[in-house]
C-alpha cells in the first residue's frame, strides 16, 4: 500500500512486520519477565478457552481474576467493542482484579494495531482490589450517554448508561497508560486508596453532562495521602463549563497530597486544580502547558509545600492559595492582551513507555499558517509518520508523510494547537 504525501511516497509497512516493531520497541521500555505467558481476550471468547489467539477468553474472566494469571503475564485483548451488558448507571464497568508483583507486573493491552473499546468503563473497587497491573492503550466510551439532566448535583437519578471511564478505589503500583477515555460521564476517578499510581500519555475529552446548577465529570478527580500519584503527560480537555480537568480535590476530611503532576497539555476549558478543604503536603507541578485554562494550586485552606516549575499558562490565570513553603520558579502566564514573542513556543512531549508516540503543544504567537517543529531524536530521517488530533485518535490524520531532516512543518492557524505524534 502506498500513499503520496507533499510530493514524497511513502511506503507502508505490511501489518505483521508493524506489529513485530511495535512489540520489539515495548519490551524496551517495560518490565518483561523471561517465561511469561501470553493471553488473549476477545469481545466474542469464553470463560473455557485457553486463551490462545484461536480460542481466546471473555473479557469478566480474564480480567476478573478467574483465570490462571501469573505476574509478568501479558493479557492481550483483541479488536472491538467490549459491552457492559449491565447499562445501569450505578455500574461502574468490568472488574479488573490481578495481582501482579513489583518488577513484574501483568499487563493489559490493546493488542498491536487493534482498536479496542470497552463501553461501560472500568473499576478496581476496594472488594476486589489489584497490584501491580498496566492497563494500556484501551478506548473507554459509554454509547447510550445521556448529557443533559433537570438535576442538579452530581448524582442525578435520571442519567442512563454506566458511568464509564476508569475507576481505581484501591491497588498498589497500578499504571494506567495510552488509554483514550470519551463520551463517558467522568474520565478516570483515581482514589486515596491507589497508592503509587500512576497516569500517563492518555487522552481525555468530550467527559461529562449538563445539569441545571453547572457541569459535572472530570477528566481527572483524584485524591491521595501516601505513597506518590503520578499524572503525566496526558493531554485533557473539559466540556462543560463547571467541569475540570485537573481536579484534585476533596473536603476537610479528603486528602490532596504528594503528587508530581507533569508535562500535561489542558486547554479549552476546564480549570487545573490541586487543593482541597484541608492543608495539602508534598505537591509538585512541572513543565504543564495550558491554554485558556486557569492553574489554581490550594482551595479552602492553606498549602505546606509546593513546587511549581516550568508551567506555561496561557489565556489563564496562576492562583496559589497561601502556601508555606513555596518553590516558584520558570513559570509562564500570559492574560489574554498581553504581549506575545515573536515566531513559535514548541514543546515536544516523547511518550515515557511507548518510543512511537510523542505529545506535541504549539503556542503559535503570530498565528502563522505553518509551524516548523523539531523532532529530532524522536524522528529520524527516513522515519514515517502520523499527526493525529488528540480528540479524534482513531479518525483521519491532520499529516501524514516521511520525516526528511530534524524539522517537519505543521499546519496551525490558531494561537494554540495541540497534537499526537506516531511514528508510523
Amino acid at each position: 500500500m502506498r500513499y503520496v504525501i507533499a510530493g514524497a511516497i511513502v511506503s507502508i509497512m505490511l501489518a505483521s512486520t508493524a506489529e513485530a516493531q511495535n512489540k520489539a520497541l515495548w519490551t524496551d521500555r517495560v518490565p518483561l519477565v523471561t517465561g511469561a505467558a501470553e493471553y488473549h481476550v476477545a469481545p466474542n471468547g469464553m470463560k473455557t478457552n485457553p486463551g490462545t489467539k484461536e480460542a481466546p477468553w471473555d473479557i469478566v474472566s480474564a480480567l476478573g481474576g478467574k483465570q490462571e494469571v501469573k505476574p509478568g503475564d501479558i493479557i492481550w485483548l483483541r479488536g472491538g467493542t467490549y459491552k457492559h451488558p449491565d447499562r445501569r448507571h450505578s455500574n461502574l464497568g468490568y472488574v479488573v482484579a490481578l495481582d501482579g508483583k513489583e518488577g513484574a507486573p501483568i499487563h493489559v493491552r490493546a493488542y498491536p494495531g487493534e482498536r479496542v473499546t470497552i463501553d461501560g468503563g472500568l473499576q478496581i473497587s476496594y472488594r476486589e482490589p489489584s497490584s501491580y497491573v498496566w492497563i494500556w492503550d484501551l478506548e473507554m466510551i459509554v454509547s447510550d450517554i445521556s448529557r443533559r439532566t433537570e438535576q442538579p448535583g452530581s448524582h442525578p437519578a435520571d442519567l442512563t448508561g454506566p458511568a464509564g471511564g476508569l475507576h481505581v478505589q484501591k491497588c498498589t503500583g497500578c499504571k494506567f497508560i495510552n488509554l483514550v477515555i470519551h463520551q463517558t460521564y467522568q474520565a478516570i476517578g483515581l482514589w486515596k486508596d491507589a497508592v503509587d499510581a500512576e497516569v500517563h500519555g492518555c487522552l481525555l475529552y468530550d467527559n461529562g453532562w449538563q445539569a441545571p446548577d453547572r457541569g459535572h465529570g472530570h477528566c481527572i478527580y483524584t485524591q491521595n495521602e501516601t505513597g506518590v500519584k503520578t499524572i503525566s503527560s496526558c493531554i485533557m480537555s473539559a466540556l462543560y463549563n463547571g467541569s475540570y480537568t485537573m481536579h484534585a480535590y476533596g473536603s476537610s476530611r479528603a486528602y490532596v497530597d504528594n503528587y508530581l503532576i507533569e508535562g500535561n497539555i489542558a486547554y479549552d476549558k476546564g480549570p487545573f486544580l490541586i487543593g482541597g478543604g484541608r492543608p495539602s503536603r508534598g505537591i509538585r507541578v512541572f513543565r504543564n502547558y495550558l491554554y485558556g485554562v486557569n492553574m489554581r494550586i490550594g482551595y479552602a485552606t492553606h498549602v505546606e509545600d509546593a513546587e511549581l516549575r516550568d508551567n506555561v499558562i496561557v489565556n489563564g490565570s496562576l492562583s496559589i492559595k497561601e502556601c508555606r513553603q513555596l518553590v516558584e520558579e520558570g513559570n509562564l502566564v500570559l492574560n489574554e492582551g498581553d504581549p506575545r514573542s515573536h515566531g513559535a513556543k514548541v514543546v515536544l512531549l516523547p511518550n515515557k513507555y511507548d518510543p512511537n508516540r510523542a505529545h506535541l503543544a504549539i503556542y503559535n504567537w503570530q498565528k502563522a499558517h505553518t509551524v516548523p517543529v523539531k523532532v529530532a531524536p524522536f524522528l529520524q530521517p527516513g522515519d514515517p509518520f502520523r499527526l493525529l488530533d488528540p480528540r479524534d485518535f482513531f479518525g483521519q490524520p491532520i499529516l501524514e508523510g516521511k520525516c526528511e531532516g530534524e524539522t517537519i512543518s505543521v499546519p496551525i492557524e490558531e494561537e494554540f494547537g495541540v497534537f499526537v505524534v506516531v511514528r508510523s
